[in-house]
């Protein structure tokens, strides 16, 4: 399987996916997010950091610092490229060091980026469907990935 959804009722429905992530990802996954303004990545974020160990109020969107790390029993970079121009400053940032690490690496607005972001990966793409509703469309990209796909699957049901 390299693709299934997820349907958040509420924010404890996100933090439990969010602890299935940080639980089950393999060391040196990159995440893709997207979504639009307010769909709930920056939450993804907190709910997976805080499954890793990491103090939830310590992680905030890092649109302005563009790169956050965060050391729990897990290290987690966090990248947000939406007040990036393009792909070239992206680059800039050094992004292959991050991805090649053995760290969790998240990049928020991972679509304005796409062509820089290693050819496996993990993708969540978020829509909102109500106030606190949401839903999640994870996928594998290429093949490393669908193994970790299929357990997180089972592992927060497919509703």
């Amino acid at each position: 399987m390299n693709h299934f959804t997820y349907t958040a009722g509420d924010e404890v429905a996100t933090a439990a996916l969010g602890a299935a992530l940080a639980g089950l990802l393999p060391d040196g996954t990159t995440v893709a997010l997207c979504g639009t303004l307010g769909a709930g990545k920056t939450r993804l974020v907190q709910a997976i950091a805080a499954a890793a160990g990491v103090d939830r109020r310590e992680v905030v969107s890092p649109t302005f610092m563009l790169i956050q790390e965060y050391h729990g029993r897990r290290t987690l970079y966090h990248i947000d490229a939406y007040r990036l121009a393009d792909e070239d400053e992206f680059l800039e940032l050094g992004p292959d060091e991050y991805f090649e690490s053995p760290a969790i690496t998240l990049v928020e607005w991972a679509d304005k980026v796409v062509g820089c972001l290693p050819r496996e990966r993990i993708e969540i793409h978020i829509q909102v469907t109500g106030r606190h509703r949401r839903r999640f469309e994870i996928s594998a990209v290429g093949r490393r990935y669908q193994q970790a796909v299929e357990r997180l699957a089972a592992a927060v049901g497919r509703p």
